[in-house]
């Protein structure tokens, strides 16, 4: 990937500083008819940092982004995975000793994987919520 964006360099400080894995933050950037979709990685122990008390703080990172998108009208959305759950889990369950890098295994597994808090749960619902939201 050549250099990086203003609007992925812009996300990725607000969110190496909020978390406590910032080498494991990626911000992944496409351009399409739609806008710029930014895609947001981060370590799975740090899902709950970025996404907040009920969403705010991914809530607020989406209305930065809106305003910058508004200077450039450009339409931004983002998007919050972790690093297990990547559609690519095969690369990024190699740092993840995940015994289950499939997808659909790791849901059946999630009640006797501790990573998976109750928290993690709410979250994850959560973020299914914002993301229906046109921001």
């Amino acid at each position: 990937m050549g250099m990086s964006t203003i609007d992925q360099e812009f996300v990725e400080y607000i969110v190496k500083s909020l978390v406590g894995h910032p080498d494991d933050v990626v911000v992944d950037r496409i351009v399409d008819e739609k806008g710029v979709l930014l895609t947001l990685t981060v370590n799975p122990e740090d899902l709950g940092r970025v996404i907040g008390r009920r969403g705010s703080t991914a809530q607020g990172l989406r209305t930065l982004l809106r305003a910058l998108g508004a200077k450039n009208t450009a339409h931004y959305n983002l998007k919050i995975v972790n690093n297990d759950d990547r559609e690519d889990a095969d690369s990024a369950a190699v740092d993840n000793d995940v015994e289950n890098a499939t997808s659909d295994s790791v849901e059946n597994d999630a009640e006797n994987a501790e990573t998976e808090s109750d928290f993690a749960k709410k979250s994850r619902q959560e973020l299914a919520e914002l993301d229906d939201l046109d921001i």
